[in-house]
């Protein structure tokens, strides 16, 4: 399975509950961090819902 780098680049100041739920959830916390994550339809999902917010890149 192909592994993903997601980085959180905007602020999660002002945004729907349900989108900062989806952040936390995949460990983005502040702006900048970074996670390495197995790529899952429901991983998929949580970035398809905060894609405005966040920067995603194939692992190495």
């Amino acid at each position: 399975m192909a592994k993903y780098e997601i980085t959180l680049v905007r602020s999660l100041i002002g945004r729907k509950q349900d989108q900062i739920a989806t952040a936390k959830t995949l460990g983005l916390t502040k702006i900048g961090r970074t996670v390495t994550v197995e790529s899952n339809d429901a991983i998929d999902g949580m970035v398809r819902k905060i894609q405005h917010l966040v920067e995603v890149k194939e692992a190495k």
